[in-house]
């Protein structure tokens, strides 16, 4: 169960451009949760190929306070960070699903993972929406990789669709 109070929420944080490690360290140092997501990209650079980690929203990474004695408005003032992202004046609040969904979707070192290629019969279970949790199997993955799914609701087999990014 986690904590939903508004002081263990999880914050957006912009980064000053090439400071991600020194704004983790520094707020590692303080006290703070730090989620940073990276996903691997190739670019070409003098005539060769070259894959790189970086982050998946350029420019910003999550911070939650750890305990009461990390305070959220020391990020403003943390070496590597420009701002804490805010609404009205005020610090806003990430949906905790959110931050869930994507740590689903991450390994150890919060490098972002490829979805999985699924197949006709495959058992998958819902992970969000209105039928979360409820588990289904695959009938056929279209083109623009849409699952269509049959799901067992109320005694009747029914036909739904979702995104890869839906399902585990």
């Amino acid at each position: 169960m986690t904590d939903q109070s508004p002081a263990r929420a999880w914050h957006v944080a912009q980064f000053k451009p090439n400071s991600a490690a020194i704004a983790r360290r520094n707020l590692e140092r303080q006290r703070f949760d730090i989620f940073l997501p990276m996903v691997e990209t190739t670019r070409r650079q003098s005539g060769k190929f070259v894959t790189r980690s970086a982050p998946l929203f350029p420019g910003y990474l999550f911070v939650r306070e750890q305990e009461k004695s990390a305070r959220l408005g020391a990020v403003n003032g943390t070496q590597g960070i420009t701002r804490l992202v805010a609404l009205a004046g005020r610090p806003t609040p990430v949906p905790d699903a959110m931050i869930k969904a994507l740590r689903a979707r991450c390994d150890t070192q919060d490098q972002l993972q490829p979805l999985p290629d699924y197949a006709p019969g495959d058992e998958v279970t819902l992970a969000t929406g209105p039928f979360a949790d409820f588990v289904a199997t695959v009938e056929k993955v279209d083109a623009e990789k849409r699952v269509w799914l049959l799901l067992d609701f109320m005694g009747r087999e029914t036909r739904i669709k979702a995104t890869s990014d839906a399902l585990i």
